[in-house]
């Protein structure tokens, strides 16, 4: 396998933080040029190559929406035009939860399946959960970010629609840098963010909807008017969006989009297996020099290729070792919710090459036999 090392400067390659990701400096200077009318031929010329370009990214010939508001905000507008009726949320870590709770908080009906931090589902149970009552909609997260579980959202849609049931997946982590294709996976609803995989500084969200979803929201009473679907769908066609967007961030879109155009999607998707399969091996080779328990999060075969979750020995804490790599010039993440203090997260997403990765490998396994 060949991985591409992108057109990047001596500088970059140190923050590793699960996002927001490090920003190549060419593309923060595109958000120096100047204002424009969003409602206007320039603006729609704009509009109409990151919709290609977007559509590329997602693998669909569907609009991709986009939103100037967080990942969060679109999580929401999944909710809010969701076919009215009872939720099941698929719960296995910190954000899958934090899907669950926007939908409680839009008024809707939710039960969960909840497996433990660091596990997937079984379709077995997923398939059992969904025949037990009727369900309008399943929430699931694909690239777990708390943990790096990696869920089959292939699997899970498919499963979602034996039982009549429209599937609602966070792609968060996931988009640009683990495969997802939404039209030959005959998906529902997908939504991302900027600054992940993306590379994008943060601000941005994105999200794809099936032409059987946006039918079934203009029939949602209720859904809102910011993340009103029907609206986005409308104003995406005419290459607009309903609302004043964040133009300095779509030219960064723009300039981003096409270099990975020119990358590729499928060597995208290749270039972030090869760094988590490299990081993998790192976690067993230093736990045998250094002679320490450590250990990932998720099990194998459900890594997911954007962010690595590992276990720490018992005798150290997440924030000193995060302190520690940081004294080494470069950038971690300590563990999220209640594997806060227990684990440490590498983001091995947007940009980031293979070489730039082994100097982060590097900073933290010196900093782990300072620790122990």
């Amino acid at each position: 396998m060949t991985i591409p090392i992108l057109p990047i400067g001596p500088r970059f390659g140190t923050f590793f933080f699960p996002g927001p990701t490090e920003v190549r400096p060419e593309i923060l200077e595109t958000m120096q040029k100047k204002m424009i009318p969003h409602r206007g031929a320039e603006f729609e010329a704009l509009f109409a190559r990151i919709e290609a370009g977007l559509r590329d990214v997602f693998l669909t010939g569907r609009p991709v929406y986009v939103s100037t508001s967080s990942a969060s905000g679109l999580m929401e507008g999944a909710i809010l035009n969701a076919p009215v009726g009872a939720i099941l949320a698929l719960v296995n870590g910190s954000f899958s939860e934090r899907f669950a709770r926007i939908a409680m908080s839009c008024g809707r009906e939710v039960e969960m399946l909840t497996v433990a931090p660091g596990r997937t589902f079984e379709l077995a149970d997923v398939e059992e959960r969904l025949a037990a009552r009727k369900y309008a909609a399943m929430t699931v997260v694909h690239s777990e970010s708390s943990t790096g579980v990696l869920t089959d959202v292939r699997e899970m849609t498919a499963a979602a629609h034996r039982h009549g049931a429209m599937c609602l997946v966070d792609s968060v982590t996931g988009v640009a840098g683990a495969p997802l294709q939404f039209d030959a996976w005959e998906m529902d609803f997908v939504l991302t963010g900027s600054q992940k995989a993306l590379a994008l500084p943060p601000g941005l969200a994105f999200a794809a909807a099936s032409a059987a979803y946006v039918e079934s929201a203009k029939t949602v009473p209720n859904r809102g008017s910011y993340f009103d679907i029907v609206e986005f769908d409308a104003f995406a066609h005419k290459n607009q969006t309903p609302n004043t967007p964040a133009v300095s961030l779509l030219y960064a879109l723009d300039a981003q989009l096409a270099d990975i155009g020119r990358e590729g999607i499928e060597r995208r998707w290749e270039r972030h297996e090869a760094m988590r399969a490299a990081t993998e091996r790192w976690v067993y080779r230093c736990a045998d020099r250094l002679g320490i328990p450590l250990m990932h999060v998720a099990p194998e075969g459900a890594r997911s290729p954007t962010v690595t979750g590992i276990y720490l020995p018992k005798d150290v804490r997440s924030s000193d070792l995060v302190k520690a790599v940081a004294g080494r010039g470069y950038v971690i993440g300590a563990g999220y919710g209640p594997l806060k203090d227990t684990t440490f997260r590498i983001g091995h997403m947007g940009d980031h090459t293979l070489d730039g990765l082994h100097g982060c490998l590097e900073a933290c396994e010196k900093s782990l036999r300072s620790l122990t």
